[in-house]
This record gives C-alpha cells, sequence and structure tokens, in this order.
C-alpha cells in the first residue's frame, strides 16, 4: 500500500507543476532554491539546493532531523527538545504551487514543502511528520472541510516595532519613531521601509490593503488581505520574511517581541475570522438585527470562549506574550467575553461578517494558533454553545458593577497548565505535535523561573540590613 509520502510525490497534476516550475527556474535566471517549513514557533527551517536540482527534490525530497522542527534547541538540562540526535531524519517534499522567485534576489527562489517521516524509519515509514505545525493545518482544515463542507478564513493583524541600532549594528530598545498613535508623520518617517514591505508583499502574492502607525515607539501594522487558514498562515510567515530582509537593507530591525516597551502598547497579532461553506459567509446575521452573527457564527463565538483559556497558550506562546496582559491601561484583552466593537473583551464583533480574536500576539505560530481556533470553533458548532449576551459597555467598569467574567492565564506556566486539561485545544497538536510543544514550552517556563533577572536584583539586593 502506498504511503503518505509516496501518495503526496504521485498526486493527480503534481508532475505538470513540477515541469512548470523548472520552466520558471531557466526562463528566471534562479539559480537557487530555499526549501522551507515552519518549527513549533513560526520559526523558518529548511535547506537551501542548487537549482539544477529541482527534479530530484521535488521526487525525492531532502533531508533533515525531526529535532529541526523544534528549532533544533537544547533544553535546561542540555536534552534535544521534541527528538532526541538518535532519531531519523524528516523528509521535505516541496509544494510545486507555493514556488516564489526572491524579489529582493531574483537568482534565489523559495518553496513551501510537506514533512513526513523518512522512508526507512522504523516506525511509521513516510506517514505524515506530525510535528509539522504546517502540514498539520492543512489536515485539519481538510478534516473539517470534508466532514461539514465547512472551511476557515482567517485576516491576522502582524504589528511590529521598527528598532534603531546600537554602535555595533545589534539591534537597540529604541523605536525608530514616537509613539504617536495614527500619526502620518511619524508614518512617513517610516516610508521608506513601508515602500519595500508594500513592493516585496506585492510581488510575493500578499494583497497588501492599508497601514498606519501605532502607539508604541517605531510601531507600525501593515495588513494584507484574508484568505483560508492555511493560505493566511503562510501569507504572514512570507510578510515576518520580508521585514526581516527589508531591515538588513535599511539598517532597521523588525520586532516581533510582543512586548519590548512597557508604558505602551503591545505588539499584537488580532485576528479575524469567519466560516465558510463554499462562498458562503456562515457568520453574516440570519436575522433583522444586523449586528448580531448568524446563530452558526455564536456558537463558534462559544466555543472560543469556551475554551480560551486552553487557546491562550498557543496564541499567546511566551513567557512575554503575558507582559501585554498585565498591562492592562492599553486595552489587554485578559476575559473571556465578547462583544460589539468592545475592544475590552477577548472577542470583538468588528463587522456583521466576521469577528476579531484579540487574545494573540505578534509571536504567534499562525499554523498552531489557526489550527487551535477551527478545533474550538468547530467545537462550539457541534455542540450549539451559548456564548451569553455581548457585553455592551467596558468590560471592566461592569466587573466592578458585579459582572462575574473568567480571565485568560495570566502566565506562560497557568496557560500550559490550562492546555494540558483540554483535550479539544490539544487535538489541534496531533499525535508527536503536542509533545514536541509542550517539551519547549515547558522549558521555556522553567528556565524563565530559573532565571535571576534585574529586577530580583533591584527588588532584593539589600534587601536585609
Amino acid at each position: 500500500m502506498a504511503t503518505d509520502l509516496e501518495r503526496f510525490v504521485e498526486a493527480e497534476g503534481r508532475a505538470e507543476l513540477v515541469r512548470e516550475v523548472r520552466q520558471r527556474i531557466d526562463a528566471e535566471g534562479v539559480t537557487y532554491v530555499y526549501y522551507q517549513f515552519p518549527s513549533v514557533t513560526g520559526r523558518i527551517m529548511g535547506k537551501g539546493v542548487p537549482a539544477p536540482h529541482w527534479e530530484r527534490i521535488a521526487e525525492k525530497g531532502f533531508q533533515l532531523v525531526y529535532g529541526a522542527t523544534a528549532n533544533l534547541f537544547t533544553d535546561r538540562h542540555g536534552d534535544y527538545i521534541g527528538y532526541g540526535p538518535e532519531a531519523w531524519e524528516l523528509v521535505g517534499i516541496p509544494e510545486p504551487e507555493t514556488f516564489a522567485v526572491l524579489p529582493w534576489d531574483h537568482r534565489v527562489a523559495r518553496v513551501w514543502c510537506t514533512c513526513f517521516r523518512n522512508r526507512e524509519d522504523r516506525e511509521g515509514p513516510g506517514e505524515v511528520l506530525t510535528s509539522d505545525c504546517r502540514g498539520n493545518l492543512r489536515r485539519i482544515q481538510d478534516e473539517l472541510e470534508q466532514r461539514t463542507g465547512i472551511h476557515l478564513r482567517a485576516g491576522m493583524e502582524p504589528e511590529m516595532m521598527w528598532l534603531k541600532p546600537d554602535p555595533n549594528g545589534e539591534p537597540s530598545v529604541e523605536g525608530k519613531t514616537k509613539p504617536y498613535c495614527y500619526h502620518i508623520d511619524q508614518f512617513s518617517e517610516l516610508q521608506p521601509i513601508i515602500h519595500k514591505m508594500v513592493e516585496y508583499g506585492q510581488k510575493l502574492g500578499l494583497d497588501m490593503i492599508q497601514g498606519d502607525h501605532e502607539d508604541a515607539p517605531g510601531q507600525i501594522e501593515l495588513n494584507f488581505g484574508f484568505d483560508r487558514a492555511e493560505k493566511t498562515a503562510d501569507n504572514l510567515s512570507t510578510f515576518r520574511q520580508i521585514a526581516k530582509q527589508v531591515g538588513r537593507e535599511l539598517g532597521a530591525f523588525p520586532c516581533f517581541m510582543p512586548k519590548p516597551f512597557m508604558g505602551v502598547s503591545a505588539n499584537g497579532c488580532h485576528t479575524n475570522i469567519s466560516m465558510w461553506e463554499g462562498d458562503r459567509n456562515l457568520f453574516l446575521p440570519d436575522t433583522d438585527d444586523m449586528h448580531m452573527p448568524s446563530r452558526t457564527g455564536l456558537h463558534a463565538v462559544g466555543g472560543i470562549l469556551e475554551h480560551l483559556r486552553a487557546l491562550t497558550c498557543i496564541t499567546a506562546p511566551t513567557v512575554n506574550s503575558y507582559r501585554r496582559f498585565w498591562e492592562t491601561g492599553f486595552w489587554a484583552p485578559v476575559f473571556a467575553d465578547w462583544g460589539f466593537q468592545n475592544r475590552t473583551t477577548a472577542l470583538r464583533i468588528s463587522s456583521p461578517d466576521r469577528f476579531e480574536y484579540r487574545s494573540v500576539d505578534a509571536s504567534v505560530n499562525p499554523y498552531l494558533a489557526l489550527a487551535g481556533l477551527i478545533k474550538v470553533m468547530d467545537d462550539g458548532i457541534q455542540r450549539a454553545l451559548d456564548p451569553g449576551k455581548p457585553e455592551e459597555g467596558n468590560i471592566y467598569e461592569a466587573i466592578e458593577a458585579g459582572k462575574e467574567v473568567r480571565r485568560v492565564p495570566m502566565t506562560l506556566g497557568e496557560a500550559l497548565e490550562e492546555l494540558e486539561k483540554d483535550d479539544v485545544v490539544k487535538s489541534a497538536l496531533p499525535g508527536e505535535m503536542y509533545r514536541v510543544f509542550m517539551h519547549y514550552k515547558r522549558d521555556e517556563w522553567e528556565r524563565y523561573c530559573a532565571t535571576v533577572s534585574d529586577w530580583d536584583m533591584q527588588e532584593y539586593l539589600d534587601v536585609l540590613p
């Protein structure tokens, strides 16, 4: 019986796509190709191969240790995260339909890859590699669509802070502009960066639609159009790669750290989501109330609120993510509630055809986050979960008046505990993905807890006479 890898390589129409890529390589003078996939943290991993080997890689793939899906990092005890040195090597097979020439160097192209277990692995040879978060998202989306006819579409709004280099060329904690929100003059100061971001984004297939200066030093938000979940995740990863290249060219550092500055807003990544059946948006109102989502939309909201505490672990995935939740003066989305155009709740109905999930930041791995959203919304729809009445006012004032609302976890450690208890969210991390994620993030939390910080020194150095 054919393996997953063999079925992928032999899929109908793929051979013609491989030939079309060869024609592009020859016509456009491409000499080198990056074969890439995202790791558990969203870091882009892979190999570079001279272009004459395109057909061989398209058929056979490239090999890389399984631990590359966890950045090939070691934990605080010196053990490799996820997979030891005795593990086999994954096989990455390129998807020719994702082939794109890099607009900043036309000699180089990149192509996304799906990862499989090694052909000779004693455990599941040639099966899909479940620690491949990108492949998981596509399979989770496909399963939902085959079972229900429904798929998720999403638009992600990445915020970033452009920082000045220090005298050694390293990034400093100093933004290139003043923290004036929506200020056109400050936006104009970053125009050379913006021009490059838009130019490269458009050439790599991103529908760049709008942008503005946000209210932190050097902080801008540049948006691209929404799409199916798996395409949007690729687009966000491409956007980040573009930002790093523009930073190299223009001597600036694009910072996606959620909270590099206190006293100003953090780097969020608000995610606008809707569920579709074919070309029909299932969130559009089905009553005379134009502000109220459909019954399907309400049940999807109910699913997110039901699982929000565990979902936060993969949408706010770093220790630093939770600094954002503690500074509540900047509309921090810390409460498991929803409302119309309400920026004090975790879910905001931003338009009758979609809603905005706000408890997500710029460090997010979009493949994990969108897979998690698919799972919890599907659960809400299947169980007809009621999200309750929308919160019309400021949630902080409502709580002071006696409303009881659950909070999101306030530390990564707390979020990890919530994830361990939630089987629905865990199902978005199938097979080895959950083990790799938990190993990586448990170690991150433990390393933070085991570190003496500047705060410790300031608070306790002279604690006794």
